[in-house]
């Protein structure tokens, strides 16, 4: 199995790209594909002392595109940009999956032209994981589709679904509509005839989610168009961060709350696990009809092996076959 690295994508790149390809590679047994300028990718490698002898191919892809770049004129003016030639490798069968931490629209952008989508889907949709009070559930879109129509957000029901039974282990995932309020008269014309397409569908759908639920654990599965996901997403991590400054703080502002804080040492870190977004590595890009993992821009060496874990995993367990047929099975029931 090989996985294709964007080694440019990421605002630590190329070093933190290649320090968490090689630890997946190190200790996974896979072969990574490592896309970018030959050069930069090399003078990283050259650090490791073990790299010669992993299974690392370095493919040169001497353009990049950047965070400010429109993802759609970036890809026509530079052909040879690193996430596009990771893609191709993918879509020519030379790599069985996609890893990126770089541009997130540029990411679905390449997918979408290399892998086109599965029958029976219409727009792709990021899913990341995020941290619940009693697990973790899966967001559905995060970004990747921000104009959306009902019968989009039934798929996305569908997709995300299959992912929490194959990642997640959930037999029968609990499948929630984010809206403001839990009536299903709540909401706007997009939530509300989402709501009625899910409820007549066979997925275990439980209602609406209000966004002060999202980590209660209520929902195993939350749907939502991708504009509303990417607020919901950044909102979390945000409070996330600002928690664990102000409980920083507070542990060591007094000489009894240094001695709690070396007390509960153990339960602090357990807490930083939950919720770091590292432990996930990424979130698969849905509906495509190729394997694509887009990580965190801030992604560090070890959310980058992760993400190649979660590539891997995802080509083992056949993911995209089980995807498509489930969309197969939901598109006749609704005929």
């Amino acid at each position: 199995m090989r996985i294709a690295v964007d080694a440019m994508g990421g605002d630590h790149a190329p070093a933190r790209i290649v320090d968490g390809a090689l630890a997946a590679a190190r200790h996974l047994g896979i072969g990574v594909d490592l896309v970018g300028r030959t050069g930069a990718i090399q003078a990283e490698l050259d650090r490791h002392g073990d790299a010669g002898a992993l299974d690392l191919r370095v493919v040169e892809a001497p353009d990049v595109i950047e965070m400010a770049e429109s993802p759609a004129h970036a890809l026509r003016r530079k052909p040879r940009a690193s996430i596009r030639v990771a893609a191709d490798l993918v879509a020519a069968g030379q790599a069985a999956a996609l890893v990126s931490a770089g541009h997130t629209g540029a990411a679905v952008v390449a997918a979408h032209a290399a892998f086109g989508m599965l029958p029976g889907v219409d727009r792709p949709a990021l899913a990341p994981t995020v941290p619940t009070r009693n697990g973790s559930a899966v967001l559905i879109d995060a970004g990747a589709t921000v104009e959306c129509k009902p019968a989009y957000l039934l798929q996305f029901g569908v997709m995300g679904s299959v992912y929490a039974r194959t990642w997640m282990g959930i037999e029968r995932p609990r499948v929630g509509l984010l809206s403001i309020g839990e009536e299903e008269t709540k909401g706007n014309d997009l939530t509300r005839d989402a709501h009625r397409l899910l409820k007549a569908s066979t997925l275990h759908f439980v209602g609406n989610v209000e966004p002060r639920d999202i980590f209660s654990g209520q929902a195993d599965v939350i749907v939502c168009d991708g504009f509303t996901g990417n607020v919901a997403l950044k909102l979390s991590e945000g409070l996330v961060e600002m928690v664990e400054d102000l409980l920083g703080e507070e542990l060591q502002s007094t000489f009894s709350s240094q001695v709690g804080y070396l007390l509960s040492r153990r339960a602090f870190r357990r807490f930083r696990k939950r919720v770091d977004y590292s432990e996930y590595g990424g979130a698969p890009l849905m509906g495509v009809a190729g394997l694509c993992i887009v990580g965190h821009g801030r992604s560090s060496a070890k959310a980058v092996r992760n993400a190649v874990a979660m590539a891997s995993r995802f080509v083992s367990g056949g993911v995209l076959g089980r995807v498509e047929q489930e969309i197969a099975s939901v598109t006749v029931t609704q005929r």
